[in-house]
């Protein structure tokens, strides 16, 4: 595994790769960095070029412009053209699955797969449930607090779980302030990946859907994607509670699908 950087509308942006062969990108989701994406597409390496970057303004990809989902579609572009894909399979998990959606609108000849791992955003017309919605807007007063708190003010985020406090003190030192506070005001727009239910309707890709089985992930928006984009398969593992057996079998779907399915 190596670590590399490519340059997105001259922000210097990171990416870890491993293995050789055809490409798959996988993007994490809000407020995690390359490693979330890891147990789902790390054992597809002995088969495909797996690369998992930083989002822009996540992880070691620093930037406090505020962002856009046209945005995260353009650098996957550039990265793509950094290392000289013409296709690849391009996917996400929650948040970034919205990123692989846009990015799957936007570069359709550029996308041999489009993969969404438990997906968020519904669209506009759908808009957002109860829950998602008030998740969201609690990003607010957090943000407003940042000026006098710093990073701890993000601490109430990540305190559902010893697990996930773990994870907020083990990234404290790497994190950079400007582009976390960046990441979240993106999130608290509550901005959507796309329109209409046409839109999906349009995406001609083959695409692999693993639904959500939580109240942030909901089976609404994976029951509209599978209805509605005409070349989605669906893989589902919402009755496999452990972890690591869930992780293992969305990543033997992808690699399934990237065989099967991709036109590459």
């Amino acid at each position: 595994m190596q670590e590399f950087w490519y340059d997105g509308d001259g922000v210097q942006l990171h990416a870890v790769e491993d293995g050789r062969g055809p490409v798959v990108i996988m993007l994490h989701g809000g407020g995690g960095d390359h490693r979330a994406c890891l147990p789902i597409v790390a054992p597809l390496s002995s088969r495909y070029r797996v690369i998992t970057p930083d989002l822009r303004s996540s992880g070691r990809s620093r930037c406090a412009d505020p962002l856009t989902w046209d945005r995260f579609a353009d650098d996957v572009r550039a990265l793509m053209d950094h290392i000289g894909a013409r296709r690849a399979v391009v996917g996400g998990v929650s948040m970034g699955a919205g990123a692989a959606l846009r990015f799957a609108r936007r570069f359709p000849q550029r996308t041999a797969g489009l993969v969404m791992v438990w997906p968020v955003y519904g669209g506009e017309e759908l808009g957002f449930t109860e829950y998602q919605a008030a998740t969201f807007a609690s990003l607010v007063p957090v943000l407003a607090r940042v000026h006098e708190q710093g990073i701890e003010a993000f601490r109430p985020l990540y305190q559902e779980s010893p697990a996930a406090e773990a994870y907020f003190d083990g990234m404290i030192g790497s994190l950079d302030l400007p582009s976390f506070i960046a990441t979240n005001q993106f999130m608290a727009s509550a901005a959507q990946p796309f329109a209409s239910v046409a839109e999906l309707e349009s995406i001609a890709v083959p695409t692999l859907l693993v639904p959500g089985n939580d109240l942030m992930h909901p089976a609404e928006v994976s029951g509209l994607y599978a209805a509605r984009i005409p070349r989605c398969a669906t893989a589902e593992f919402s009755e496999t509670a452990d972890y690591e057996s869930r992780n293992a079998a969305t990543a033997a779907a992808i690699g399934d699908f990237c065989e099967r399915s991709a036109i590459w």
